[in-house]
């Protein structure tokens, strides 16, 4: 007998309990022995057993709960714990699955070359100046392969990252991304002669950033500086004072649009509730679209048709006298003065008809493409229509004809540089589909022509981390999470968690079998964030002599 240790141990059958643990050791070989079935309930030196681990990761990682709420559910299992150990169980535990996840690559692989291959879909998040956040997920199995945080989306921060994947699974079918230079050139390093996909929702949504986003942007600075929402919300709520004291009206209102004569209580008044319902109305317009962000939804472009249409119907209102008497039309004359001066705004207006004609054309590329349909009720969770490739290539073939052959492509130099875009993607955009050999035979993949599996994904973490911090913005969780969080999504895939599991019942029984050698290793590894270096200072770094020119500058200073 080496020595006697005795430490406070919680797990979740037991809750809390003092472990005594007598160590021996062989005088022969001088190896040392623990109990084995203390390590199969806690880790080494730990007070907190595999199962509470477990518990705590998943309650935040998965399920979005924040450590308050975990340490209440814990206590409930005699578990007393603080917030601070919640958070650092919860990182642990990922740190044991990003090990547990590598130990099973080579099952990983298998099962996916059971499928034929893996199609690696690539993309990035980000928010504001924070780490990117790089997935690639396997679209076939719905496996997640791999992440990594990156200061910058360039080559050299992707190219280790496609190496680590192409070590652990091998070589993917085909890849799917957007038409970022980085992921490009990395993918064309890493993976050469692979089939290569652009995303069709990317490809588009970019194309019409390029050839929307002038116009637009005039729009949304020329409405903010004319102060027209500030000027109709005030206008609305004096409105809305005088609506209260007379509550029938809105019930004198639906009357008359439903075809009926107007209640003659009501003739005075009814103008004042008509004011504020079109103040509404255009205010709303703000908020139009379909869920797919610009340039699929333009609710700047939307507002500013909406105000035109209101100075028009206000004018018309102030010619129609409900009691022979135009003082009752003093609402709509409050409307016509505060749409007085944007009216005149030609600059706005000029932004409103350029963007007009380009819509035309790229709402033409966006059905030829049948995405993002302005008709489809599942927002950025549209995949697009299930049309053949080819159909789709004919499409588009079309539709570059048509643009093409118009007056207006000669004049534009933002349209030629959008058909530039096309012409030089095209492969990409409309590869054919690939045969790959299964044990069952050959059979044909056609990868998904959309990265819409990893938007969804990021919009999951994003989710979650609202609902656990209540903060909108996703800085702060790319900024302070490790890198292989989105691990976790793994473990809602039945066949991913039947090949980590092996033989194991569950996850505490897989993890009870890490070195505590390896965790704190690849712990201390999870835990380097890459650095933005400032872009002034990246400059000066990459002087050839810059050392040397820094010593010098130094040793004149004291000289």
């Amino acid at each position: 007998m080496r020595k006697t240790h005795t430490r406070t141990v919680s797990t979740l059958p037991l809750g809390r309990f003092q472990a005594r643990e007598v160590i021996l050791a062989c005088s022969g070989c001088n190896s040392t022995y623990h109990s084995e079935e203390l390590s199969q309930l806690v880790p080494s030196g730990a007070n907190f057993g595999y199962d509470v681990l477990v518990y705590a990761g998943q309650a935040v990682w998965l399920h979005g709960r924040n450590e308050e709420e975990v340490v209440a559910e814990l206590a409930q299992r005699n578990v007393r714990i603080s917030p601070r150990e919640v958070s650092l169980l919860a990182n642990k535990f990922i740190v044991y699955l990003v090990i547990a996840h590598q130990r099973c690559a080579p099952a990983i692989t298998t099962q996916m070359l059971l499928n034929g291959g893996y199609v690696c879909h690539l993309d990035a998040t980000c928010d504001g100046g924070n780490p990117l956040l790089m997935t690639s997920i396997d679209s076939l199995s719905q496996i997640v392969l791999g992440n990594v945080k990156l200061p910058a989306e360039n080559e050299k921060h992707i190219v280790p990252f496609l190496e680590g994947l192409k070590r652990l699974f091998g070589f993917p079918v085909a890849l799917v991304h957007d038409m970022g230079s980085g992921i490009l050139n990395a993918v064309a390093t890493v993976f050469p002669g692979i089939p290569d996909f652009i995303c069709h929702f990317h490809f588009l949504r970019d194309i019409g950033k390029d050839l929307l986003c002038k116009s637009y942007d005039i729009i949304r600075v020329r409405l903010t500086a004319q102060k027209i929402r500030s000027k109709l919300r005030y206008t609305a709520k004096q409105l809305k004072i005088q609506i209260d004291q007379n509550p029938d009206l809105i019930d004198a209102l639906a009357v008359g649009l439903a075809h009926q004569p107007l209640p003659p209580t009501a003739l005075q008044s009814l103008p004042i509730l008509n004011a504020y319902s079109l103040i509404q109305w255009a205010l709303q317009g703000q908020a139009e679209g379909n869920g797919y962000g610009f340039p699929f939804d333009r609710p700047q472009l939307a507002f500013a048709d909406r105000l035109r249409l209101l100075h028009a119907h206000a004018e018309r209102l102030t010619k129609t006298q409900l009691r022979k008497q135009w003082q009752d039309n003093e609402p709509y004359f409050k409307i016509l003065v505060d749409l007085k001066h944007i009216m005149k705004d030609k600059g706005l207006w000029d932004a409103v008809a350029d963007i007009k004609q380009r819509i035309t054309v790229f709402e033409r590329l966006r059905d030829a493409m049948r995405i993002a349909s302005p008709s489809g009720p599942h927002g950025l969770n549209d995949e697009g229509s299930k049309s053949n490739i080819r159909t789709l290539e004919q499409r588009v073939t079309t539709f570059r004809a048509w643009l093409t052959s118009r007056k207006y492509y000669a004049q534009s130099p933002d349209v030629q540089k959008m058909i530039a875009q096309i012409d030089k993607y095209w492969k990409k955009l409309f590869a054919d589909p690939i045969t790959v050999q299964t044990p069952s035979g050959p059979i044909q993949i056609q990868p998904q022509r959309t990265n819409n599996i990893l938007e969804q994904f990021f919009r999951y973490f994003k989710r979650a981390n609202r609902r656990r911090t209540g903060n909108a913005s996703s800085g702060r969780l790319l900024r302070t999470m490790l890198a292989q969080t989105p691990l976790v999504r793994n473990l809602q895939n039945p066949t991913y968690m039947n090949l980590l599991l092996k033989e194991n019942r569950t996850l505490e029984d897989v993890f009870a079998q890490i070195e505590i050698d390896s965790l704190r290793k690849e712990f201390l590894l999870a835990k380097l964030d890459p650095e933005k270096i400032p872009a002034k200072l990246q400059i000066l770094i990459a002087m050839h002599d810059y050392p040397a020119r820094l010593v010098e500058m130094i040793e004149k200073a004291v000289a």
